[in-house]
């Protein structure tokens, strides 16, 4: 019952999405507009919110952020080893080590952890603050491994990585949503009402829209040609990375509602922000793509285990 009531909803959406792009429904820009939208607008509002008001308990998720920064880190490992023995190079193989560690944690992982029971972590926090909370900083990471990545692929070392990570960071609109939300916690300076409850509401749209939009990526991903390669890193994402976050997590010792949350957040799939960056810096595109849609697939699966595991 539990899967039913916290997957289910989830990948519905999802499914929804995938409906609306694959019949016409919508305009074939429609989703990607709206994956726009939330991304400059929605998930910024949602962040900052939460961290405007969360900021001063952080150090109640420096535990399971340690967890999930050192399997990433593990996964960069595993993640190239498995595109040498692809046969990937470059790009092609920046791409596919991006695809490996960049989870759509915001748009995927909240919606999954927002449906379970928001019980009090043994911290202090709430469960739905302590997840937005750890995203915010693993979504700073992400964005810098996945520069980082892309530039080594194409050989460019030194000085000439600076610029273009610099680029990146500043026009990512949730990091900048993060680092006000941060300062505005850390100030202890309180949001007026009117303001707060527009923010909240700008913010209640992120999740959903963001669903719709990775069902749509879904239609436009080619998942037939060329499918091994794009499904081995779609595993690696989604099947063990969580397997690496438990044992992990059990070495640092985190208790069972901690370490679930840490395996949703490791099970979910390539973020569809990797689409975009691999698109600018040059990497594998079609790799990229082929990666999202095929971790979609298998994300249905090892979520629905982490969330019925007890």
């Amino acid at each position: 019952m539990i899967i039913l009531d916290t997957i289910a909803p989830v990948f519905l959406v999802v499914a929804i999405g995938a409906w609306l792009q694959h019949s016409s429904f919508v305009s074939p820009g429609f989703l990607k507009e709206a994956n726009r939208l939330t991304y400059w607008v929605g998930l910024p509002a949602l962040l900052f919110v939460q961290l405007a008001a969360g900021l001063p308990t952080v150090a109640g998720v420096t535990a399971p952020l340690a967890v999930m920064v050192g399997v990433t880190g593990l996964l960069l490992v595993v993640g190239l080893v498995a595109a040498r023995l692809s046969g990937l190079r470059a790009g092609g193989a920046a791409t596919y080590v991006q695809g490996t560690f960049r989870g759509n944690l915001a748009f995927v992982g909240l919606p999954v952890v927002f449906g379970l029971p928001n019980v009090t972590l043994p911290g202090g926090l709430p469960l739905h603050q302590a997840a937005i909370i750890l995203v915010a900083p693993m979504m700073v990471l992400y964005n810098v491994l996945g520069v980082v990545v892309l530039q080594l692929g194409q050989q460019r070392f030194g000085r000439a990585m600076i610029l273009p990570l610099l680029r990146q960071l500043i026009v990512t609109p949730p990091l900048i949503a993060i680092l006000a939300g941060m300062v505005f916690g850390a100030m202890g300076w309180t949001l007026p009402s009117v303001a707060g409850r527009s923010l909240n509401a700008l913010g209640e749209m992120a999740l959903p829209l963001g669903l719709l939009g990775v069902g749509g990526s879904l239609v436009t991903a080619n998942l037939r040609a060329g499918w091994r390669v794009p499904l081995s890193a779609a595993l690696l994402r989604t099947m063990v990375a969580p397997v690496l976050g438990w044992v992990v997590g059990r070495l640092c010792g985190l208790d069972p509602i901690t370490l679930k949350l840490v395996m949703i957040f490791l099970a979910t799939p390539t973020a569809l922000i990797s689409y975009a960056v691999a698109l600018a810096m040059h990497g594998d595109e079609r790799l990229a793509s082929g990666v999202i849609g095929s971790s979609i697939l298998t994300s249905v699966i090892a979520l629905s285990a982490i969330v019925a595991w007890t």
